[in-house]
This record gives C-alpha cells, structure tokens and sequence, in this order.
C-alpha cells in the first residue's frame, strides 16, 4: 500500500533549504461551489504560513484566498453563469468567443458534456509556455486534465490530488435518475471522465484525501495504490469553536448538505426526520443548503413537512459556526463523501455527530461519532432518538470529537505533508525520464 503521511518523517523524507514556489491549478474554486473550494482556500493559506511563495491559476468561479496568495484568472464562457436563452441554452454573443478553446467549450456545451476541466486545461497549457521557470512544482486540485501532462513535459514536476473519484457521483446520479433520457444526459455529462482516467494513470505522485478514496480510486481509475499517498484534509479549527455564551437547543438537528445532489443523501435524512416527527412533533431539522425545486421538494410535499425543514443559505463560516452552537447533533447522510468536511467542522465545534458509512466518513470521526449504514432512514432515525435520549452520550462525543479535530486533522499538518510529497515528486523530476516509474 501507499505512504499514509499524518505527519513528516524527517528520517526518510526529502528536504528542503529554501521555501517553494508553487502553483495550484483549479477550474473553478469557489467555497460555495463546493469542498474543492474550501480546500484550495485553506491549504493554500497553510502553506503560506510556512513561507512557501503560492499562486492559484482558476477559472471562474474564483476562489476566495488569503491576502499572501496570488490568484491568476483564466477567464472561461462560465456557461453555467450564464442566463439560458430561448431553447433553454446560455448564449454568448459572437465576440465574447476569443478563440479556439472557447468554441470548443461552447460545442462541448451544447452536446450536453462538461467541458471545463478539458477546456481549464487547454489554457493552463498555454499560459504555462511563458511562465515554465517560475514555479518548482505544480499541485493541480483534481482537474485532470490533458493540459498537466503537457506541463510535466515542459520539465515542471506536476503532483495531483484526487478527493474522491468523481466516478461515484455519476454512478449514484445515474441510480437515482428516474428517466431514461435523464440517465443518457447524465453519463454524457460526465463524460470528461475518460480523459480524467488516463491523466491520473499517467501522473506520479498522487495525493488521496483518505484510505477510502484510495481504495476507490485503485478500482475505479486502475492506479497502483503505492503511487497514491494519503493526505487528509483539515479543519479550521479557529473558526470551527464552540461557542460557549451561546446556548444549545436540546430539539434541533443540523445538516449541511446540497438538497438535490445525490451523493449527499438528505433524502435518507428527510425520510428519517419524518419517521422522528411521529413522536417527536417539535423535533427542528436545519439544513445548511438551498432548496431548489426537484427531488427533494417534491419529497417534502409527498411527506407534508416542507413548513418543518429550514433551509438556509449564503452564510458565511462564522454563521456555520454559531449554529452548530445551537445544535443538538449534527448530521451527515451522505451516499459517498472523499473526506467530509461538514462532520469534522461539526466536531471542531463540539457537536455530537451521526454519519453515514459511505466513503471516508468512519476514517474521520473514527470513535467519535456514530456510524450508520448509509441509505437507510430507519437506522439514522434509530441512531438519532437514541442519542436525543442520552445528553451524557452527547456532552461526551461532542468533547471526543474536538479533540480529533485538533489531534490529527489541522491544516497546518496538511500542509506540511503536502510539502513533503511536493519534494518527492521534485526529487522525482531530477531523475533521467527513462529512470522514472
């Protein structure tokens, strides 16, 4: 099996006399899009704190950093931004379309496929031509894309980090389809996958976020597992506190979770809260997401109980975090989650947390938290009236589950771990290519 790096082994491990130059591709890196966001605004934090120097190439969305890291725009159509126009399509005018890679981003569009990674990856390759001797290692945030291996034969030695196979999104969104014509338009859109595969096979080293994630990405992308090295994230545990001066609600459950995402399981969640209200009637579920119209509503309509779900959205980390001062357990359903960053920030704040086992859940609560088997509302209900009935069971996860935070999943661990593989994979650069695996 691969390295699983927790913290630097300074007996094996290459160094380093001066600080990196580093850069740090991403499609589209806003926090509110999602965890590859959230990552590339906290890592890159870290490693500015230890001195490395720290660019961020992105396309739109663009991600929100820290004043020592300098973002570089690649400007896309952001289609997906765009109003849709008269046959349901976004439509640029003429001459907002600067060049090949924006036409090919157009087509890839319409056909109903989704071209940013491919189209991210084009521009990257082209803006990296003038700027080859300004960085020594790019760290690409799960792009994959045909543009890195043209920048590792440029002679810059390329890491990647894969948070979970994006395979498992397609396969659970194809099972929850519930048409035909929605499943073939599903695998269309994920069809940036093969290209994806074959970048991955060919990049060396590759980070993991968990055990989990290595173990799917082995099967589903067919990458050796000791060419992976496991670097779980952190949590901001500066941000993600308890809040003492504010009191604890003893009726109100806490999810954040996009509502009509599948992988992230609130239906299980939605369906479990409903069979708690038959005894419970006060019982308060918050969900930090926005409810959209589709699968998810239509649940709450079905069940009567669209009144008794809040949703929330828009909130900044500091709002998160006051209101899971206010919760009584926090809750992750997810399907399939490469890390989970929403239970340990709940765990980072003192609250009891209930997770699914999809994915690298367990890895992250380990035994402070409870696992249920995920897609299964009766065990979750079961699992959260129990704990409703037993405060004690609850001061004392809750207590466990901080420490883990600060234990083993900080930033500043993170980072210098990543470090560590960026020196492997620079060392690895040095190599004759006829020397290197």
């Amino acid at each position: 099996m691969g390295d699983v790096l927790e913290r630097p082994r300074a007996e094996t491990a290459p160094t380093t006399t001066r600080p990196l130059r580093i850069l740090m591709p991403s499609y589209r890196s806003d926090p509110y899009t999602g965890g590859q966001g959230v990552y590339m605004r906290l890592v890159t934090q870290a490693l500015a704190d230890m001195g490395h120097t720290v660019h961020v190439v992105s396309g739109p969305p663009y991600p929100h950093l820290d004043p020592r890291v300098k973002l570089i725009k690649l400007p896309s159509l952001d289609l997906y931004a765009r109003p849709k126009g008269f046959i349901g399509l976004p439509w640029p005018k003429l001459e907002e379309f600067r060049d090949s890679i924006d036409v090919r981003e157009w087509l890839l569009h319409v056909s109903g496929a989704f071209g940013e990674p491919y189209t991210f990856g084009e521009r990257l390759a082209r803006w990296m031509k003038d700027h080859v001797n300004d960085y020594d290692v790019v760290h690409d945030n799960q792009t994959l894309c045909w543009g890195l291996l043209k920048i590792r034969d440029m002679g810059v030695p390329v890491a990647g980090t894969i948070h979970h196979p994006i395979t498992m999104d397609k396969r659970i969104a194809i099972a929850h389809a519930d048409k035909l014509t929605l499943k073939l338009l599903i695998r269309r859109w994920y069809s940036f996958l093969r290209m994806q595969k074959k970048v991955a096979r060919a990049l060396n080293p590759i980070i993991v976020v968990s055990e989990s994630t290595k173990r799917d990405v082995a099967k589903d992308f067919g990458l050796d597992p000791n060419r992976m090295i496991t670097v779980y994230h952190g949590i901001d545990a500066d941000i993600y506190r308890p809040y003492p001066e504010i009191e604890r609600k003893t009726n109100r459950l806490m999810a954040v979770a996009s509502a009509d995402v599948p992988l992230k399981g609130l239906i299980y969640l939605i369906r479990a809260y409903h069979l708690l209200l038959q005894k419970r009637p006060d019982l308060e579920l918050l969900v930090i997401g926005k409810l959209r119209e589709g699968q998810t509503s239509k649940l709450l309509d079905q069940l009567g109980i669209r009144d008794k779900v809040k949703f929330v959205s828009g909130l900044s980390s500091d709002d998160i975090a006051k209101l899971y001062a206010e919760a009584t357990i926090a809750i992750a359903p997810s399907v399939y989650e490469g890390f989970g960053f929403p239970p340990g920030e709940a765990m980072a704040c003192g609250v009891p947390v209930i997770v699914t086992d999809g994915g690298a859940l367990p890895e992250v609560v380990g035994d402070a938290g409870i696992v249920v088997p995920k897609q299964n509302p009766q065990a979750l209900a079961d699992a959260i009236a129990a704990l409703l009935d037993d405060p004690a069971r609850r001061d004392a996860l809750g207590a466990a589950g901080r420490q883990r935070i600060h234990d083993q999943f900080l930033w500043s661990r993170t980072a210098q771990n990543v470090t560590q593989v960026y020196l492997k994979a620079i060392d690895a650069n040095r190599r004759p290519q006829n020397a290197r695996s």
